[in-house]
């Protein structure tokens, strides 16, 4: 079999099992990250400071292993952009922390947040104006601050940031490209999410302080969660799969108990989380519900979600839970956990996974991965055992199952009823900037004299380039 055939193979086995259905065996999808970088002879500043060698290493593991899926590079976050703009936020293999360790996020205190207490109105009045005004100056320290005079150094940092994150981004495609012909492998994902609440806590007030807010100011955050809702779904659809085949990446960090109480999921996380999910549906998107920690608490509230809109991955909750909880509305991957696969005995990681296959693979709709995302301590020999295990215990039987095909999840007769139905961002406020616009033509064509020509051609090209402003900034917050 040549790789093209392998990787159609794979693409129909991986689609199948998203749409909660049986394949004619369960796919395998590790997220592996720093762990690439170990099994392809890289130390982690390899991977996290060079993207081509993050690329090769993980085309370097992918064809190792046979994997059906994987992220094209799941060491995301380009330490070059981060180089180009002075990121506050990490700690950079060999800068500051030891060359062999991957990179961290350096969460500051609650009096350097980079985004203080008496400043939600400023965001919630223009989020895009907001971060490149406040938050962007605050973050990189090669940048100036506003009212401050403009340096060569702001003006490079900015620029070169800019260019650093276009030669990234237009790597993927060819990356994606690589994995198809040299290890007939499939891209896992397609496009960045996460939640307006994460995004407070992660990226501006920091999670003490937003916590302080919740006390303090809570229709204050509920707000801002709001104001960035129509514009981290216009992220999220604008990178998402055209194919609508492989699901949204949606990371989720600070939602769930001990983070926050079920009360503050009610109130803030789950009511600007769920119109986003639900308008990706619509427009025939899957999300994967990538649960960081344990999530078994709400459990049943993500059943309010249409039948095969998410695929639940499971981190340290019990993927048996799990699986009894969810299977009948929703794929499901992950499980096994990273302990297991870091330190424990290939025996155990055996017979774990023979379990998993046993008592959640039975029917179809799951996808063989660790519970998170796996780094350099993972051990080689036992992502072996849970790759050759289920290999050679996760076929299903023949006659029980329809030939696999890469039908969109969302394309199935039963998903474009629901698809019909739900409510998505209707309703929900409208912003005064629309989403991926910074400054807006409606404004800018009162700086210009009078247009001759073809009046919308100058309109179509300024608002193309002025998004450009726009996924600079946003991917900013999300990604890097």
């Amino acid at each position: 079999m040549n790789t093209e055939q392998l990787y159609q193979e794979r693409l129909n086995r991986y689609v199948t099992a998203m749409r909660n259905e049986k394949p004619d065996r369960i796919p395998l999808r590790p997220f592996v990250a720093e762990f690439t970088a170990k099994y392809a002879g890289y130390t982690c500043q390899d991977v996290s400071v060079s993207y081509q060698k993050a690329f090769d290493a993980a085309v370097k593991t992918a064809k190792g292993f046979d994997w059906d899926a994987v992220v094209p590079n799941m060491v995301y976050a380009y330490m070059g952009i981060a180089m180009a703009a002075g990121l506050r936020y990490y700690g950079i293999p060999g800068i500051h922390i030891p060359h062999t360790t991957g990179f961290n996020y350096i969460e500051p205190s609650e009096e350097e947040a980079f985004m203080k207490a008496d400043e939600y109105d400023e965001l919630i009045r223009d989020p895009a104006g907001f971060l490149y005004s406040v938050w962007l100056p605050r973050v990189a320290a090669e940048t100036c601050k506003i009212g401050q005079p403009s340096t060569s150094r702001n003006n490079i940092a900015l620029v070169k940031s800019a260019m650093a994150m276009l030669d990234y981004f237009y790597a993927f495609g060819p990356q994606i490209q690589r994995l198809r012909t040299e290890a007939g492998t499939v891209s896992a994902i397609a496009g960045i999410f996460k939640a307006p609440f994460d995004i407070i806590a992660d990226k501006l007030r920091g999670y003490v302080g937003l916590m302080m807010d919740m006390h303090t100011q809570p229709k204050k955050v509920l707000q801002a969660c709001e104001a960035l809702m129509p514009h981290l779904c216009h992220v999220g659809l604008t990178t998402s799969d055209p194919n609508k085949l492989v699901p949204i990446g949606f990371w989720m960090h600070r939602g769930t108990v001990p983070f926050i109480n079920p009360r503050q999921f009610d109130s803030h996380f789950w009511p600007t989380l769920k119109p986003i999910i639900e308008e990706f549906w619509k427009h025939g998107r899957q999300t994967l519900f990538y649960a960081e920690g344990k999530w078994k608490h709400h459990l049943q509230t993500f059943r309010e979600l249409p039948d095969r809109s998410i695929v639940f991955h499971c981190d340290q909750d019990d993927i048996f839970h799990v699986h009894r909880e969810l299977h009948d509305k929703f794929a499901i991957s992950g499980g096994i956990p990273n302990t297991l696969l870091s330190f424990g005995r290939p025996e155990e990681v055996r017979e774990f996974c023979l379990r998993v296959i046993k008592e959640v693979a039975g029917n179809g709709g799951y996808i063989m991965d660790a519970g998170a995302i796996m780094q350099d301590d993972t051990s080689v020999e036992n992502m072996r055992v849970m790759t050759q295990v289920c290999r050679e215990f996760g076929g299903y039987p023949a006659g029980s199952y329809q030939p696999p095909s890469a039908l969109s999840p969302s394309e199935v007769p039963a998903s474009i009823a629901d698809r019909q139905k739900v409510a998505g961002m209707a309703g929900c406020p409208v912003p005064a900037i629309r989403p991926g616009v910074c400054f807006p033509w409606e404004q800018k064509v009162k700086e210009y004299p009078s247009i001759t020509g073809d009046r919308d051609l100058i309109r179509k090209v300024w608002e193309d380039v002025d998004a450009l402003g726009a996924v600079y900034i946003w991917q900013m917050l999300e990604s890097f």
